[in-house]
């Protein structure tokens, strides 16, 4: 079951960072990204845009299913924290992308410009590590346990 208290500090954690890495697969090619995102902590997704045209967008639109990680670069190691996630990646479009665009761009003013299309990362599950919390401190989070305990 998960513990609400780790998933109130996973979503600081993905509020208070904005770059995420990710990696593709699909047809037997890979390949990974940098892409900056922003957190819809109701529904636990992550919004990025990114052209399909690229290797990694191509590769998600045939199959969805990526792994990646969001760290920042701490000074020292008492100070690591990161998070590996499993999740689907889609091209949003309609209302859902209207909503997803709005506060892309609110967080990312430069991206107006962009015609990008706007992607949700629906996390389905989370291992986070905190050293902070205690060395090797590790907090997770998985969707199929959340769905079966409201």
């Amino acid at each position: 079951m998960n513990n609400p208290d780790d998933l109130k500090h996973i979503l600081k954690f993905l509020n208070k960072n904005h770059v995420l890495a990710l990696c593709a697969v699909a047809d037997g090619e890979m390949w990974s990204a940098n892409c900056f995102y922003v957190t819809d902590s109701e529904n636990l997704s992550l919004y990025f845009m990114t052209e399909l045209k690229t290797l990694h967008g191509t590769l998600m639109a045939k199959s969805p299913q990526v792994v990646g990680t969001i760290a920042p670069h701490p000074k020292t190691i008492a100070l690591i924290k990161g998070i590996q996630y499993r999740g689907e990646a889609t091209v949003l479009s309609g209302e859902e992308e209207h909503r997803a665009r709005t506060l892309y761009c609110t967080h990312f003013p430069v991206a107006v410009a962009m015609k990008a299309p706007v992607w949700r990362l629906k996390l389905n599950y989370i291992k986070m590590t905190d050293n902070a919390l205690g060395f090797g401190k590790k907090l997770m989070w998985d969707r199929v346990a959340s769905d079966k305990h409201p």
